[in-house]
């Protein structure tokens, strides 16, 4: 079986070397395993992938040569082909609305556990099964205030839980600007102060050398320096797949914005909890507490957040409400904000959504609540530019 990952890698592209097979094989001997399948999984993957750009392609390989070794959360393929070709819903009335249960996140995903040992076939239409359309908790392509998606595609951007691993991509720093306005506006990013090495003072040596009657007298004075520090959130993946390529060019810009003191940038998804990710793959180890994040940065630092603020309330407003069940916890993602909010002196938020469909969001109201939002265009962008270094009043945050 374990050659059959080596030979599967190797035929899906994956450079996997000999010598890393070798460190991979000594690691199993040393029973670094723990003969637990994820952790197994996360130990071939941190021997033998060389770079994240693979992670996808090794990925693929795993669950295809083990899949059915364990079962946790893992749909099966058999389930997610009666999953395929969805029933067309039929649209529920305000009192059906009204009338459907609303289930916490633990009671949700207790009885998802318990339809995939009972469920033996499809259902469509329904409200118990795990199906499509009807307003079961369970499936894709229905209604539910607090359903959990089994494949399909977001429609409605209201589920609570997603029972699929989230597979993201990194937003590029190497994009080829074609705007040039988008840099123009970051230019505006400065607050300059004296610090550092001296640099002559022309002005002020041609003052003094008058006020001694024509001998010469050389003034320095500290350079200029832009003082910006500037940490950077962006939701990447799901409703923010279609903002690939402005975040992206956002994001390069940022890069080569050379007079920035300081740049960091993390990771998250919807919104932010325990842990951000410095690439995309928000749930490597090497991911950082966001704790840390806060007491590692001062309150000089100015915050720019990137997304479109929409999600399922559960995962802003409650308790374990990460849309990922594997990585939940009790602190709400609405606490993590206003902890943010309150630990910099500046914090705004540039969404990529159209300014008209913000009312209609329940959590994008909330988030405008904490931060002044701006749309995610050169006029918004100037205009966040213009907030956080203080040359545009903000609106009292309130909670």
């Amino acid at each position: 079986m374990f050659l059959k990952l080596f030979y599967g890698l190797r035929d899906a592209g994956v450079p996997v070397s000999i010598q890393e097979w070798q460190t991979f094989m000594t690691a199993l001997e040393k029973g670094l395993h723990r003969c637990d399948l994820n952790t197994f999984c996360n130990l071939a993957r941190s021997c033998l992938v060389k770079s994240e750009a693979f992670f996808d392609a090794f990925d693929r390989v795993f669950v295809r040569i083990f899949h059915g070794v364990e079962r946790d959360l893992d749909v099966t393929d058999e389930l997610l082909d009666w999953l395929r070709e969805p029933l067309q819903p039929d649209e529920l009335t305000d009192e059906q609305r009204a009338a459907l249960e609303r289930l916490d996140a633990d009671e949700l995903m207790r009885r998802f556990l318990e339809r995939l040992e009972e469920q033996t076939e499809r259902h469509d239409g329904g409200g118990r099964w795990i199906g499509t359309g009807g307003h079961s908790p369970f499936g894709h392509s229905g209604e539910h205030p607090t359903g959990i998606r089994v494949g399909g595609a977001s429609r409605n951007r209201s589920a609570m839980k997603v029972a699929e691993d989230r597979r993201f991509r990194d937003y590029r720093t190497d994009v080829v600007l074609d705007i040039r306005s988008t840099k123009m506006a970051l230019k505006r990013l400065r607050h300059l102060t004296r610090s550092g090495p001296d640099e002559l003072d022309l002005d002020g040596s041609v003052d003094e050398t008058c006020r001694n009657g024509g001998e010469i007298e050389i003034v320095y004075r500290p350079q200029r320096r832009n003082n910006v520090r500037l940490v950077l959130f962006m939701d990447v993946g799901g409703t923010m797949d279609p903002y690939y390529e402005p975040v992206s060019r956002l994001l390069t810009a940022l890069h080569e914005e050379r007079s920035l003191r300081e740049f960091r940038s993390f990771y998250f998804h919807n919104c932010i909890y325990e842990r951000v990710g410095t690439t995309a793959d928000l749930y490597r180890r090497d991911s950082i507490p966001t704790g840390d994040v806060l007491r590692e940065l001062d309150e000089r630092w100015k915050v720019l957040f990137v997304g479109d603020a929409a999600m399922h309330p559960a995962e802003l407003l409650s308790p374990r409400g990460n849309i990922n069940p594997r990585y939940v916890a009790d602190t709400r993602g609405i606490d993590w904000l206003k902890r943010i909010r309150d630990h910099f002196e500046r914090c705004v938020w540039l969404n990529p959504d159209p300014p008209e469909h913000w009312p209609f969001t329940q959590t994008t109201q909330v988030i405008r609540s904490l931060f002044p939002m701006f749309p995610l265009s050169i006029d918004g962008l100037q205009d966040a530019v213009s907030a956080l270094v203080g040359r545009r009043t903000f609106p009292p945050p309130a909670d």
